[in-house]
């Protein structure tokens, strides 16, 4: 059975290459759709929400196409997995910008990273910006295939802290242990970049677009904050 995989546009992310990565991994006759259009991605089978840049500009850039509904709806409704800034903004509140209220999706707050000095004695750099070590929490189906402490590509200042530690599917430790990845339900989101992540990255996108949660998980994802 063919599908839509809808790539959300409010134009804070990196498109074209995530687009390009999810069309690599999809099945012959899958449709892959970049929009800023509500219908068409409440409409779609699975979303796919990436983001890049300051939170406030991606909290009213979202504001701006009209999307806060949709994203939220979408969130509780199907596979859905956010990316970078796509994981940030699902939280209460982050500390960027003096200050930045967010979706409020899922309880917790968005922390900048306080430096320090590495294990090789040099200053820890912000942003995190590289390869660094994924240490899965469980088998879940999007680490199908994916060896723990496998590599993934970072580029960022801040993480996500939940208030729920069970929301936690894998940590990645910079100075600090964060939660690199976060999963309730229906809903996986990611701190690093899949697209810009070589095999590893590209399986688990092709995990994603082959994921069917169950009607548990989706119960789940509902009430995880109304």
């Amino acid at each position: 059975m063919t599908q839509r995989i809808t790539v959300i546009d409010y134009g804070m992310g990196n498109l074209r290459s995530v687009a390009k990565a999810v069309e690599h991994v999809a099945a012959a006759g899958d449709e892959v759709l970049v929009t800023d259009d509500p219908k068409l991605i409440l409409e779609s089978d699975r979303v796919v929400f990436p983001g890049q840049g300051a939170a406030r500009d991606c909290m009213a850039a979202i504001s701006d196409h009209h999307l806060n509904r949709a994203v939220l709806d979408a969130a509780r409704s199907k596979p859905f997995l956010g990316i970078c800034m796509g994981q940030q903004v699902l939280l209460d509140f982050s500390e960027e910008n003096g200050g930045t209220p967010l979706l409020g999706m899922i309880s917790g707050r968005v922390r900048r990273f306080s430096g320090g000095v590495a294990p090789d004695g040099e200053m820890m750099k912000i942003p995190h910006m590289g390869w660094n070590q994924v240490s899965q929490h469980y088998a879940h189906p999007l680490w199908r295939g994916i060896e723990q402490e496998s590599r993934f590509y970072f580029v960022h200042s801040y993480y996500v802290d939940p208030a729920q530690p069970e929301l936690v599917a894998a940590t990645t430790d910079y100075g600090v242990s964060f939660a690199s990845a976060i999963a309730e339900g229906n809903l996986f989101a990611v701190q690093f970049h899949p697209e810009k992540s070589a095999d590893a990255g590209l399986r688990l996108l092709r995990n994603f677009v082959q994921w069917q949660p169950s009607i548990q998980e989706y119960s789940r994802a509902v009430n995880t904050r109304d």
